[in-house]
């Protein structure tokens, strides 16, 4: 096998509060570069079960790079004992009364997601959505800041600025824009019918203006039939052509899960890995199905392909523990504020 500059390719899930035999095992395996923990709640009970959580897939490779969903409202996967956060649309609805305080509201929050995900031992919350705001989209809607990819920017620039303050790299998603398409590509494929001409000026617009803040993209399982015949997963000409050469975007790209059943349009697991990897994905991205995770594990090591060296620049700087974050005044104060703008608009 080739020297691996940096972790491996794939980044996979566990099943429970503890690792099991086969968690160990997988999480040993060279090609196993990443952790996406608590998906369905599964993964937590408490910040001490979680630390040891962390701590013990740690024992398995220090280089793992360890991540949650835990961007706000719906999708925020650790919830007792974590601050509660609002969906991102509810600062684009303060932008509109008071964008001054929207934006500084948006930059501590991004701060004190960072810090709280960051004192647990985590290197990365998948943050923020770059998504315009459709209120009938099954899966993005209120997820999203705005409808204004002006407002988009204004405020996912400052949240980026709160989660790089608090030490955390910010991801975007879900390249080029999941948000102006009705269906949930967990569950369909979603069909973009618009031209790039037309996706330039609207969708694509946060992602290219947040380009120079963005650390990592993750692309949705979308499919644009005026640009590629794959999804922005699974294309070189939205990756390669698009991301990297038209946006010049050189960070990492993580795959959205390839479980999911948009992606299924590519073929099987292993069709849809193979394309991921050759279209620049730097790591990819198989949860909810241990045998699939298991086929990709075998092709990636079969196949020999060189790691990344972007990836080692996700991992985690806290500069607070646990108990020391919660001790200071900056997050009670942040606590405090954005506790307050969750209750004023339940």
């Amino acid at each position: 096998m080739n020297n691996i500059l940096g972790p491996g390719a794939l980044m996979l899930d566990v099943q429970g509060l503890q690792l099991s035999a086969e968690d160990r095992e997988l999480l040993s395996h060279p090609r196993v570069g990443g952790v996406i923990l608590g998906l369905y709640g599964r993964n937590f009970a408490s910040i001490g079960q979680l630390q040891d959580l962390v701590a013990a897939i740690r024992a398995c490779q220090p280089h793992l790079l360890i991540a949650v969903d835990q961007e706000g409202g719906r999708v925020q996967r650790f919830r007792q004992e974590f601050t509660r956060l609002p969906p991102m649309h509810r600062f684009g609805e303060l932008y509109r009364r008071e964008p001054k305080v929207a934006l500084s509201l948006a930059n501590t929050c991004g701060w004190l997601m960072a810090a709280e995900v960051l004192a647990c031992g985590l290197d990365f919350s998948f943050a923020p959505v770059l998504d315009l705001y459709l209120q009938e989209s099954r899966i993005i809607a209120d997820r999203a800041f705005a409808a204004e990819p002006d407002t988009v920017v204004a405020l996912a620039t400052e949240f980026i600025d709160g989660m790089h303050a608090a030490g955390m790299k910010a991801t975007g998603k879900h390249f080029p824009g999941h948000g102006s398409v009705v269906e949930d590509s967990h569950v369909e494929l979603p069909v973009d019918a618009r031209d790039l001409e037309q996706l330039l000026a609207t969708d694509l617009v946060p992602f290219a203006r947040c380009v120079d803040h963005l650390d990592a993209v993750m692309p949705g399982h979308v499919l644009y039939p005026q640009v590629d015949s794959q999804c922005a997963a699974m294309s070189r000409v939205w990756l390669q052509d698009i991301l990297r050469r038209q946006l010049g975007f050189d960070g990492v790209v993580f795959s959205d899960d390839l479980t999911m059943q948009a992606a299924g349009s590519a073929g099987d697991v292993l069709q849809r890995a193979r394309l991921a990897m050759a279209a620049g994905c730097d790591m990819i991205l198989v949860c909810n199905d241990r045998p699939q995770a298991r086929v990709v594990l075998d092709w990636l090591d079969a196949d020999d392909l060189p790691g990344s060296d972007r990836l080692p620049a996700m991992r985690g700087k806290p500069e607070l523990d646990w108990d020391t974050l919660h001790a200071g005044d900056r997050w009670q104060l942040a606590r405090e504020q954005i506790s307050a703008l969750v209750g004023c608009c339940d």
